[in-house]
């Protein structure tokens, strides 16, 4: 695991010790910040008597039908957030707070069930629906909003409520306006006029049961990272001679064309991943490879060729994603014909 070997010295010490010794707090931490931000949000919105609770555990998440907010614990230590900087991608303040709206629908949801009511039923989909992490999402589809990365929205009725939820709570998003003439419409309609209907009402659902908390969280902050390693997926593509198109043979006084693409990678994974909803540890392991590969070949940037080598650079891992994202497989394997089809080829009809 590489990010161990390139942890600063400073850093190294705290994988030995387990994440319930450290003392972790949500309050005076770096988070506690943006939980108040969101919180402010809600009362700008008229929700006067919605605020849920928060608390530290091991990943992002709402325990289902529970109205509370499950943050990661390592971004409440700067020095954890650094671990997780080294070994995996660390959230930003954009996505922290883009995360943290998203919960906020969920608990919004669970705290005054609507989930159970017809109307939402209609709207969004049976709540009961089994719920799948690899999906395949329709690109573009105007019946859901686009808030966190990917179609996130057609995963689940519950995420789409999720997702339509933050997209209305967001200041500035402009909804009505960005929305206008979409199905999706709808949906923000009726996330606005039950948050008018219930601002001043208590919820329904006032007390909840937590995941996981940091006070239970024995294991050691090594064992953790390690644990949320997930195997690299396969990529099942030849890059050389692609790539040999979009740069040059090496030489020189030439910018190292892996250097070009170490600059643009973390933008380059979230366009891709945005854009066309595959998940973010194929598209990273990509252009990863892509590095690897112009590095093997010593491929460098034609000279004053940066932005046309950035629009190459960022349409073909677009293209071969879609390609993921159509077939499964960033190479689609070639369909027999079957004898009726022959036989009508033979017979020269179209």
């Amino acid at each position: 695991m590489a990010g161990f070997e390139t942890a600063a010295p400073d850093l190294k010490p705290l994988l030995g010790k387990r994440i319930s010794e450290l003392g972790l707090k949500l309050e005076g931490s770096p988070m506690e910040r943006y939980v108040a931000e969101l919180c402010r949000e809600l009362e700008a919105k008229g929700l006067k008597r919605f605020r849920p609770r928060v608390y530290l555990t091991d990943e992002w998440g709402c325990p289902s039908e529970e109205p509370i907010i499950g943050i990661p614990f390592y971004l409440a230590d700067t020095k954890l957030a650094q671990l997780e900087k080294a070994f995996d991608d660390l959230e930003d303040v954009r996505e922290i707070r883009m995360y943290l709206r998203h919960e906020a629908g969920h608990a919004f949801n669970y705290a005054y069930k609507l989930f159970a009511t017809p109307e939402w039923r209609e709207r969004f989909g049976p709540f009961n629906r089994p719920y799948r992490d690899r999906y395949r999402p329709v690109p573009f589809h105007r019946g859901f909003v686009r808030h966190m990365e990917g179609w996130y929205a057609q995963k689940h009725p519950d995420e789409d409520f999720a997702e339509t939820f933050a997209v209305w709570l967001t200041p500035r998003s402009r909804w009505r306006e960005r929305y206008r003439g979409w199905p999706a419409m709808e949906k923000l309609r009726y996330v606005d006029r039950m948050a008018h209907k219930l601002g001043d009402t208590e919820p329904v659902v006032r007390l909840a049961s937590t995941d996981i908390t940091v006070e239970e969280m024995n294991m050691t902050v090594e064992e953790f990272f390690r644990a949320q390693q997930r195997e690299a997926p396969l990529i099942d593509v030849a890059l050389d001679h692609d790539l040999a198109d979009l740069f040059v043979r090496g030489r020189k006084g030439l910018r190292p064309a892996a250097d070009f693409v170490r600059e643009h990678r973390a933008g380059l994974i979230n366009k891709v991943e945005y854009w066309t909803g595959v998940r973010r540890s194929v598209v990273r392991a990509l252009v990863d490879r892509i590095v690897e590969t112009t590095e093997r070949l010593r491929l460098a940037v034609p000279p004053g060729s940066g932005p046309a080598a950035l629009v190459g650079l960022t349409t073909y891992p677009t293209t071969l994603t879609m390609i993921f994202l159509t077939h499964g497989s960033f190479v689609p394997r070639a369909r027999r014909p079957s004898r009726a089809g022959t036989r009508v080829a033979a017979a020269g009809r179209p």
